[in-house]
């Protein structure tokens, strides 16, 4: 055989890859079984396991990880990276491998890639991709059956870190654990993002002392075992209720996504496509303010009579910052939980969510795991009904807004039903 064969086996493989996963993509959105974003990698990684980088193809890329905020801040970073290139993206938020193959299949002619990748996956498609730009947004508890405790997951970002130290890092200097993932970086720009919840960082992951926190300021009690003090860097970009602040520019910042967090995420967006890409500060802003739903998050859908405004939240951090953004004027609230396996099936951390503060807003528990919200909600003194078709409970609403705030699946399932049932009328 001779020394050229195997190279034309892998690149007839690669080919045979590509055919099968976009005939296979097509025949899960004809059937409608799917919107294709996850079958179609998965056959092809099948066929080729080498796919992944061939698609990457060299190409300059950027990965957004994090407990919270990934799909929005890849929306938003993609939206920015577009008013300079063509940009491949996964925008439906599938952040695995084989969502990721999909994503680079359907740009496969785009110059530039912008991902959303799972904590868990990161090092591996790091290592297959080799990102110019890295940008790490928070860690916080999440589905513990199936990422694990996060001080595991800071070591392994880490190592990611320090094993690409080519690679731009922009680093939210408000979170302790991604500020120790970066801390020690070679190219690292810190944002001050914010850092909403707290309650899974009071102890330094290097050290294991107790964290201080004094205002904005944070700092370990302990010095590090080289003598360094783990504090919290100076930011390079600030976010503050008004606007953004770069290192040489300012503007007021006017989304049109809610919350604090969101403001947080544009910022390290921009940053990145500016720092990263070289895009404008202007252009960046502009493109960000435009992003007004990401994958049907936050999005309005009338149904009989009803504006239903749809919240996600997946974890204690992002459901306080969804329980947040809720118009405590709506006429109705609707909370929808299950514990499927994307969602987590262990659903403890619902007694570490504040529900405590709806006495004015009639509130409806819903989804396969209501029951375990009902209790939650009795113990938080929250007057409600209980409903276990999401569905059944927008209609005991009153006409008029209702939100609606649900996990993965009860989020997926519910977006699937409204638009279902407004097509059948």
């Amino acid at each position: 055989m001779s020394s050229e064969r195997p190279s034309m086996i892998r690149s007839l493989r690669a080919r045979a890859a590509v055919t099968a996963a976009k005939l296979a993509t097509t025949a899960s959105r004809l059937s409608g079984r799917g919107a294709g974003g996850m079958i179609g990698g998965l056959i092809a990684n099948a066929i080729d396991p080498g796919i992944l980088e061939k698609l990457g193809g060299n190409r300059p890329t950027v990965l957004v990880t994090g407990t919270n905020g990934k799909s929005t801040t890849t929306r938003m970073l993609a939206a920015a990276m577009r008013s300079r290139y063509p940009v491949a993206t996964n925008e439906r938020g599938d952040n695995m491998d084989a969502g990721i193959i999909s994503a680079l299949l359907a740009g496969k002619e785009a110059s530039h890639v912008v991902l959303e990748v799972d904590e868990l996956h990161v090092p591996k498609v790091a290592e297959r991709l080799r990102p110019e730009v890295m940008v790490l947004l928070n860690l916080t508890r999440d589905q513990l059956d199936r990422v694990g405790e996060i001080n595991k997951i800071e070591r392994a970002l880490r190592d990611c870190i320090n094993a690409h130290p080519q690679m731009l890092v922009i680093a939210n200097c408000d979170d302790v654990l991604m500020s120790s993932v970066a801390f020690d970086a070679k190219n690292v720009i810190w944002v001050s993002a914010g850092a909403g919840w707290v309650g899974d960082s009071v102890t330094c992951p290097r050290t294991q002392s107790h964290i201080v926190r004094d205002g904005e300021d944070w700092y370990a009690l302990k010095k590090l075992g080289d003598g360094r003090e783990f504090r919290r860097p100076t930011p390079d970009w600030i976010i503050t209720d008004s606007g953004l602040q770069s290192p040489t520019e300012k503007s007021q910042l006017n989304l049109q996504l809610p919350g604090r967090a969101n403001r947080g995420n544009a910022a390290q967006a921009i940053a990145a496509a500016v720092e990263g890409f070289g895009v404008s500060f202007t252009a960046a802003l502009r493109a960000t303010e435009e992003v007004e739903s990401v994958a049907g998050r936050y999005s309005t859908i009338h149904f009989e009579g009803r504006d239903v405004h749809l919240l996600l939240a997946k974890n204690p951090a992002g459901w306080q910052e969804a329980l947040s953004m809720i118009d405590r004027s709506a006429e109705g609230l609707v909370i929808a939980v299950n514990g499927q396996v994307a969602d987590g099936e262990d659903l403890s951390w619902l007694w570490d969510v504040k529900f405590e503060d709806f006495e004015s807003l009639p509130v409806k528990a819903a989804g396969e795991r209501g029951t375990d919200l009902a209790v939650r909600l009795t113990y938080a003194s929250v007057e409600h009904d209980y409903h276990r078709d999401p569905l059944a409970a927008i209609r005991a609403c009153p006409t008029g807004r209702v939100e609606v705030l649900a996990n993965y699946t009860a989020f997926r399932d519910l977006k699937k039903a409204l638009e279902k049932e407004n097509a059948n009328d």
